[in-house]
This record gives structure tokens, C-alpha cells and sequence, in this order.
């Protein structure tokens, strides 16, 4: 398994190096950044976890957290700030961030709250990728349509109706050389028994 990517945002070097290490002793992979421009930079690279500062001259954490949402809406933000600022800190949780620590920190508390906000991300991840699956029936193979039709009922299509109503193209049909052989060893095999062109009596 690759390890956790994690950026950490913080003008002040001493909590920035504090942060580093402390993330190094969980075994993930971090990049810093000094400053909120320098962050805004590095939002190209994808992140499991984000770290920022909120009070920070320039570009704060607030506008961290949505620049890095406006790239990747389930990007986990992790935002740490002084207690004069608290009010801001529950406003960039209704904008999406994960969770909040209060500097200092403690850090067994810190190293429970990462751990929490990667598994939530990794979650996330998991029901988007199940999401991302057709469900297919083992028996007939027709694809659930997860659009109910104006009855609200859902509909289960065949692959011909699925592809048509979510490409907008009709298939051409043909048979491949696998299906053709097999149903060519099926009919010799129905005409040996008689099935079909029965011999004459």
C-alpha cells in the first residue's frame, strides 16, 4: 500500500517542522508549503490530506480549503488555529473541512484526529468507486438503471437500451468468433441428434 500524501500549510517554521515529524513518525509522505501562494501552487498534486494554517498574510487557510475543494470536492482538510479564532474554524467546517485542532496541540490528539480524517477520505473514496459500478444482473445481464422512469420505479435495460440511452448511439450487431464457433458446434450437434432436419422416415 502507498503511503499517505499529506501537505502541511503554515507560515510559522517551527510548527511547520513540528507537523513534518510528526507526520514522518506516522509514515506518511509530506510537502510543505510557508505560505498559502506557495499551497495554491502544489494543489496540482493530489493530497490525502491537507493541514493548513487558517490565520496565514496573503492567501489564508479559509481560501486553502476552497481552492483545494474547487479541485477535488472531497479533498480532506485538516485546518489548525489559535482559540481567538474559533468561530472561524466552525465556519471552514460548514465550507467542508474535515476537522479542526486548536495550537498548540496535543499531539496524541492530533495523531487520532489524521488518522480519523484519512479513514473518512478513504471511505469516501471506496462508495465513490462502488457507485461508479453498473450492477448487472448474474442472470439475464441487463444493467439496472439507476434513473427511476416517470413511474419512479427502476428499470433494469438490456445493454442495447443502456448504451443508447446514456451515449445517445444505436448499436450494430454482430456475432463475435468465440459465440460463432460455439454456436456452430451447438448446431452440428442438434442436427446429429436429429433436432433439426430430421431424416426422413
Amino acid at each position: 500500500m502507498s503511503q499517505a500524501a499529506v501537505l502541511i500549510v503554515d507560515d510559522e517554521e517551527l510548527i511547520r517542522e513540528t507537523l513534518r515529524l510528526d507526520m514522518l513518525d506516522m509514515g506518511y509522505a509530506v510537502d510543505l508549503a510557508a505560505s498559502g501562494e506557495e499551497a495554491a501552487v502544489l494543489l496540482g498534486k493530489e493530497y490525502d490530506l491537507i493541514i493548513t494554517d487558517l490565520i496565514m498574510e496573503g492567501i489564508d487557510g479559509m481560501e486553502v480549503l476552497r481552492l483545494a475543494k474547487s479541485k477535488r470536492p472531497d479533498q480532506a482538510v485538516f485546518i489548525l488555529t489559535g482559540y481567538g479564532e474559533l468561530e472561524s474554524a466552525i465556519e471552514a467546517l460548514r465550507l467542508g473541512a474535515d476537522d479542526y485542532l486548536l495550537k498548540p496541540y496535543n499531539h496524541d490528539e492530533l495523531i487520532l484526529r489524521v488518522a480519523k480524517c484519512l479513514a473518512g477520505r478513504n471511505l469516501r473514496k471506496t462508495v465513490r468507486l462502488y457507485e461508479s459500478l453498473l450492477s448487472i444482473c448474474s442472470e439475464c445481464k441487463k444493467i439496472r438503471d439507476d434513473e427511476p422512469d416517470q413511474n419512479g420505479e427502476v428499470r433494469w435495460l438490456s445493454i442495447e437500451q443502456f448504451i443508447s440511452k446514456t451515449t445517445g448511439s444505436d448499436l450494430s450487431h454482430g456475432i463475435c468468433p468465440d459465440c460463432y464457433r460455439h454456436k456452430m458446434a451447438e448446431l452440428k450437434d442438434m442436427i446429429r441428434r436429429g433436432q433439426i432436419f430430421p431424416s426422413s422416415p
